[in-house]
């Protein structure tokens, strides 16, 4: 897989590009400003963008809207965004744009590894993934009457973990219920909030 990584930490840009390297990704470049980003995808064509939403000069958005332009330039260039805070109208900027993977997490995810290269391969096969964090404020956000207020807790738990893109299979797993009682959570919730079982679908009506 072929990477280009857009991080103005020169410390946290150069841990990514020992980390992904080690586990056999090759780095095609590695900058620090979003123009540079747009020039390095155009040229090298990677399949994955691992981007910092905040990048000079105004340190807001200028990381995110340069992957969506080279997202436009290269079409189904996967993005993965990371933040220092939890900014979930930036993640669904990135998720409702589509045409390709998309994640966006807290930069404390790198510091797990195995997490983080998981999550990075999701959305590099095309997969969305939502840090946690974002997602906990998003449920917290329902309102008495939202369908979301009648989950059980273990349905939160199984929302979550779709929205981290993760598969029913793999949700059994981290709850330690099984395929088959995640499957029926994942239904149950589906029933309830009337939208297919399925990351993207739980990221659109979260969003909403």
């Amino acid at each position: 897989m072929r990477i280009v990584i857009a991080e103005d930490d020169a410390l946290l840009r150069e841990g990514l590009v020992l980390l992904l390297r080690s586990e056999g990704f090759e780095v095609v470049e590695a900058v620090d400003h979003p123009g540079d980003l747009v020039a390095s995808v155009v040229a090298a064509a990677p399949d994955l963008a691992v981007v910092d939403v905040r990048l000079p000069p105004t340190f807001t958005d200028e990381g995110l809207r340069a992957a969506l332009e080279a997202r436009r330039r290269v079409p189904g260039l996967a993005i993965l965004a990371l933040s220092a805070f939890v900014e979930d109208g930036y993640a669904g900027d990135l998720l409702a744009a589509g045409g390709g993977g998309a994640g966006y997490l807290l930069k404390e995810r790198v510091g797990k590894p195995d997490e983080f290269l998981d999550a990075l391969r999701r959305v590099a096969a095309g997969g969305t993934v939502l840090d946690r964090d974002v997602v906990a404020v998003q449920l917290a956000r329902r309102r008495p009457g939202d369908p979301v207020a009648a989950l059980t807790d273990r349905e939160c738990e199984v929302v979550a973990l779709l929205a981290e893109g993760h598969s029913v299979p793999t949700i059994g797993r981290l709850l330690g219920i099984g395929t088959d009682a995640a499957r029926q959570h994942a239904g149950d919730v589906s029933a309830k909030l009337r939208v297919p079982g399925q990351a993207t679908a739980m990221l659109s009506y979260l969003r909403a």
